[in-house]
């Protein structure tokens, strides 16, 4: 079977729509046809600054959001990244052959050191981390979010550089995009991110949660009055609704906006119950696996058990094509 690969960061309390939207959603598809491998990534979440305290129960808050969408333990591998030790060792041989200037023109760090004015190792080697993750299982797909492509590419440049060099050991990976938009800020600009507090709409979230974060969201800025005609394109709410409202009534929300005939809190407000009832299941199945802690706990233990046998061989082929194998016998 095709082997996939995907991970979702531990830097908010759960995951996010975007995450959802973008990645999840194609995990579910996938884990139905393939051989899947999906992990809390915390050693991405320790490249910026963060609370060492708080880590751990973000490290389960994804764990629980993951089986709550409906990752299989039995059908997928569900694992934390900093139990297998080998995604930092084939990260640190991949990162040899990278050059610094590559990763610095990538637009995610561009925009990390832009936002937090300075910026460590670790955060400049993020996509040789993120490539060693999906290489370290030689997958073949890997679901993601649009913003995500430029380091899907990288990993497959990282790849085919490693096979020229060395030996034929990776498959380039291919992106498995299960939405081809990027889940829009509540804030305005960019993307959801759970760095940005008020940005993000989290899976968690109760319905009241759902509309008060809705109901201060940013829409159009030129529309400063009820009576104003909206311009939907130039709108996040809109943008959302085009995630989960059906096609006919998205058109008739966006000649009722350009008309003023429906002002911007009807509109989230409408959007608010659209989200709230998709979203309805997940937090049920959530609420179970709250009240059984322990084995979401085994679940990422077993996860990393049957995943060290496979990042084992592939260190060892890479360990030898590199010439930091076992010394041959002298003959």
């Amino acid at each position: 079977m095709v082997r996939v690969f995907s991970g979702i960061q531990p830097t908010g309390d759960g995951v996010h729509l975007g995450n959802y939207l973008g990645a999840m959603l194609g995990m579910l598809d996938l884990q139905r046809e393939h051989d899947c491998i999906f992990a809390v990534v915390d050693l991405h979440a320790i490249t910026l600054p963060y609370e060492a305290r708080l880590l751990p129960q973000r490290v389960l808050s994804v764990a629980l959001d993951y089986l709550a969408a409906g990752i299989d333990p039995q059908r997928s591998i569900l694992l934390r990244q900093s139990d297998v030790r080998e995604h930092v060792e084939l990260a640190y041989l991949l990162g040899c052959q990278t050059t610094v200037n590559k990763l610095a023109q990538l637009p995610t760090y561009k925009d990390k050191l832009a936002r937090h004015g300075v910026a460590g190792l670790g955060l400049l080697a993020y996509p040789v981390l993120m490539a060693a993750d999906i290489l370290l299982y030689r997958a073949e797909l890997v679901p993601v979010g649009k913003d995500q492509l430029p380091h899907i590419e990288l990993t497959r440049e990282v790849a085919r550089a490693f096979n020229r060099a060395f030996a034929p050991l990776f498959p380039e990976p291919q992106a498995y995009l299960t939405s081809g938009a990027v889940v829009p800020s509540l804030l305005g600009a960019g993307a959801m991110a759970k760095s940005v507090p008020g940005s993000f709409i989290a899976l968690s979230d109760e319905p009241e949660v759902i509309a008060d974060k809705l109901a201060r969201a940013v829409t159009d800025p030129a529309r400063q009055r009820r009576n104003d005609p909206g311009e939907p394109t130039r709108c996040n709410v809109y943008t959302l609704h085009g995630l989960y409202t059906p096609v006919a009534e998205l058109a008739e929300l966006s000649g009722a906006c350009s008309a003023a005939q429906i002002g911007c809190l009807e509109c989230k407000s409408r959007l608010a119950r659209e989200i709230s009832a998709s979203l309805a299941p997940v937090r049920e199945r959530r609420r179970e696996l709250v009240a059984h802690l322990n084995d979401v706990r085994d679940v990422l233990r077993d996860g990393a058990r049957r995943a060290r046998p496979l990042a084992q061989a592939t260190i060892y082929e890479v360990r030898r094509a590199m010439g930091i194998g076992e010394m041959e016998n002298e003959k």
